[in-house]
């Protein structure tokens, strides 16, 4: 068994820095036997905010056990809670341990209900804390912080506190909080690192049977009973292989903390062993699988990202067909794709007038006693009017019913 100073034999690093980094820094922390701790910063607002990050890091530090080191801060404009996450990170990462100290949070969350909007969802990258200052700017109806796909091995553990402090400290706006975790064995560690901060809802990553969904779903329980939570953190699994898709019904309908099933097309094809292509039909019948199993277990259908972020045009019409298929949004992985995306998932002014004379005859028609409904020199079948009855829902909800007129809107 190493002792502790043998396990204090590296330097520990996290962060980046150089041309091109923004609201990040590069921490490094090295034992030493003696000389206490000290501290080196390198920032380009020393001179305004020099002696506050020194502060800040020795702080994080001490709670950490730190008592002799020779720490190195090279800070391109990182925020409180980053330069937390990265002290903590490059301490932990040098062998230290000690008591975790957490960045004030910011105002209390509203609980996310179950069946709210979810047009679109924002990914941004875990490691990456430039993307979540402004992300609430672009009014996604929610933002993902992202553990998996677009997170280096190397940086896991890194990007982890990151995300933790992230969803204690940055203000989202009205997006709904999601995180994406990684598959387990890093899932539980994941999982025990953000359930604490009250995300709003967990992304599982290549869902393929129910008791891949039912071990998060116990473990999430675990964290919910410790913290205290009274309401449920939801999760989306996300179906990206053959063998997800066929248990798609199954994984649907396994946990009631389910609201909502996703596809993940990159590795659904790859995994198929065809290429992705614009128009999609490789994926037909895998998209309409996850429309159908959701649709059958009384959860949303949320279709996978349109990853050209150049092709506005292609995205418009991927977007328009998700949604003709039964879907009810899409991810983003750009703030550009969202207001194509909210207008492909809102329903147009046409359809909100027809939809309301729809709805205006059939309670007319309860109300007089008769079985048949009317518009027009049309008679009104009880899907249609189920239909209408969703699309003046939706549109409510969106706060379009007094502004119909118009056009379609974001």
């Amino acid at each position: 068994m190493p002792t502790l100073d043998e396990v204090r034999t590296r330097i520990g690093i996290a962060g980046h820095s150089g041309k091109g980094v923004r609201s990040d820094c590069r921490v490094s922390v090295e034992p030493t036997r003696t000389g206490g701790i000290q501290l080196e910063l390198k920032s380009r607002v020393e001179s305004y905010y020099g002696e506050s990050i020194r502060q800040s890091a020795l702080e994080i530090l001490h709670a950490l056990h730190v008592t002799d080191a020779k720490v190195s801060i090279e800070d391109e404009g990182a925020l409180p809670f980053a330069l937390a996450a990265r002290v903590e990170a490059a301490a932990r990462d040098a062998g230290f341990t000690g008591e975790t100290n957490l960045p004030e949070p910011v105002s209390a969350h509203l609980v996310s209900p179950r069946d709210r909007m979810r047009r679109s969802r924002l990914y941004l990258p875990g490691a990456e804390p430039k993307y979540f200052v402004n992300a609430a700017l672009y009014k996604p109806d929610a933002i993902i912080l992202d553990l998996e796909d677009s997170v280096h091995v190397d940086d896991k553990y890194a990007a982890r506190l990151l995300v933790r402090n992230a969803l204690r400290s940055v203000d989202f706006g009205a997006a709904e909080r999601m995180v994406r975790i990684n598959q387990s064995p890093l899932a539980l560690q994941d999982l025990d690192a953000v359930v604490p901060q009250r995300p709003d809802l967990i992304l599982l990553p290549k869902a393929e049977t129910p008791q891949q969904v039912l071990e998060i779903d116990r473990h999430i329980a675990g964290l919910e009973e410790k913290c205290g939570f009274k309401d449920k953190i939801w999760l989306m699994p996300i179906l990206e292989s053959a063998l997800g898709i066929e248990n798609a019904f199954a994984i649907a309908t396994c946990s009631e903390r389910i609201a909502a099933l996703t596809i993940g097309l990159e590795d659904y094809t790859a995994d198929l062993g065809v290429v992705k292509t614009r128009a999609g039909e490789e994926t037909l019948f895998a998209r309409a699988r996850v429309v159908n199993a959701a649709r059958a277990a009384g959860l949303q259908a949320i279709d996978s990202v349109y990853g050209d972020v150049g092709d506005l045009d292609g995205l418009r019409i991927w977007s328009d067909w998700s949604h003709a298929l039964g879907f009810e949004g899409m991810g983003c992985v750009h703030p550009s794709q969202i207001e194509l995306v909210h207008q492909s998932f809102s329903p147009t002014a046409l359809e909100i007038e027809k939809s309301l004379k729809i709805v205006t005859a059939f309670a007319e028609a309860r109300a007089q006693g008769r079985s048949v409904v009317s518009v027009g020199s049309k008679m009104i079948d009880p899907p249609v009017v189920q239909r209408a009855v969703q699309v003046v829902k939706r549109a409510r909800a969106l706060g379009m019913i007094q502004c119909a007129e118009d056009g379609r809107t974001s």
